[in-house]
């Protein structure tokens, strides 16, 4: 039976190959989604080792932070942009997974996120998310808390309403367009935690700011961010 299902998946792949997400080659075995030379050539930022790094510049100033980072960073046009839009747009949350392990382990190593207390992906509004089929930080997050051993809640912080897409919209918009907009259910589970906010991808941080707002009304809460990629353009 075994043999058979080989010869079936192999047949599959001769029909149908898989080819890497980023750079379009042939995945090869043992190989998932991306292949080990992009995997390899990954533009890893290391900024949970670094302080006053360039996503934490970007709340300086609007919101009274821990630390921030992200995995990676990508141009407007790069290839590693693929990454994150198959995660989000493709439906492979699973890769989301993935990386958010990779991510993970690289936190666990940092002093300055040892002390999270639970991780908190940002929500997706209800009908988005329904219409998506998944909420591509939530998978991410749970990659991530796999790696540092933290407990994920998925659903305390929610989004009251549902917005219009940030892409084309300037920072001030951006800003405009999120402000409010989350709520939490249950404080008491939040209140005196160390908050770990994910996201897939940070460009102006609006929608971070956003959530990370309620987050610190809450008494003795602290928040850090993490995002998969840092839109550095």
């Amino acid at each position: 039976m075994q043999t058979l299902k080989r010869g079936l998946a192999d047949f599959v792949d001769i029909l149908f190959p898989s080819l890497c997400v980023t750079c379009g080659k042939r995945l090869i075995t043992q190989e998932k989604y991306i292949c080990l030379e992009c995997w390899s050539d990954l533009p890893v930022t290391d900024f949970c080792k670094s302080r006053g790094n360039k996503v934490e510049q970007l709340f300086w100033g609007r919101v009274n932070i821990e630390c921030a980072a992200s995995y990676f960073s990508y141009k407007k046009g790069s290839r590693y942009q693929q990454l994150i839009h198959s995660i989000k747009y493709r439906r492979l949350k699973e890769l989301g997974f993935v990386a958010g392990q990779r991510f993970g382990f690289s936190l666990s190593e940092s002093d300055d996120f040892s002390t999270v207390d639970i991780i908190v992906p940002v929500p997706l509004h209800p009908k988005k998310e329904k219409k998506r089929g998944y909420n591509q930080s939530t998978w991410i997050a749970r990659g991530i808390g796999e790696s540092m051993k933290k407990k994920v809640s998925s659903d305390n912080l929610y989004r009251i309403i549902q917005t219009k897409s940030q892409t084309r919209k300037s920072r001030y918009q951006r800003w405009q367009n999120v402000e409010g907009i989350f709520g939490i259910r249950q404080p008491a589970k939040f209140a005196g935690k160390h908050i770990l906010l994910i996201d897939d991808v940070v460009t102006t941080g609006s929608t971070l700011e956003a959530c990370a707002a309620p987050l610190l009304q809450l008494p003795g809460a602290k928040v850090s961010i993490a995002t998969l990629a840092f839109a550095d353009n």
